[in-house]
């Protein structure tokens, strides 16, 4: 388990990126939040290998309703990261194991 901060440290409708270090190496990801979903996805666009973020902590739309890569603007599903606009339409983004746990944020890798 790696913690990754509070849950109180994302703002709901909201979205942060991690670094964090495995056997493999590091691994980048976000976490949103939205209400109570809460989701962490490997930080790499399934297309060409790109960060999806456009911004520091910023890889939502602007209406906060879909994922977007900053690299050719492909839209992905909040709840599961199924990419359902863009060259890789039909792919999805790696979802990662995160849960809440005492109020704060973790990874199980």
């Amino acid at each position: 388990m790696t913690r990754l901060c509070a849950l109180d440290e994302i703002p709901d409708g909201a979205t942060r990126a991690f670094t964090v270090a495995t056997a493999d190496g590091p691994l980048d990801l976000f976490v949103l939040r939205r209400g109570a979903l809460i989701a962490a996805y490997e930080n790499t666009c399934p297309h060409l290998g790109t960060p999806l973020d456009w911004a520091p902590d910023r890889f939502l739309s602007e209406d906060a309703s879909h994922i977007v890569c900053a690299t050719h603007g492909a839209r992905f599903r909040l709840e599961d990261g199924h990419c359902y606009f863009g060259p890789c339409a039909g792919e999805a983004l790696r979802a990662l194991p995160a849960r809440l746990e005492d109020g704060a944020v973790v990874l199980a890798i």
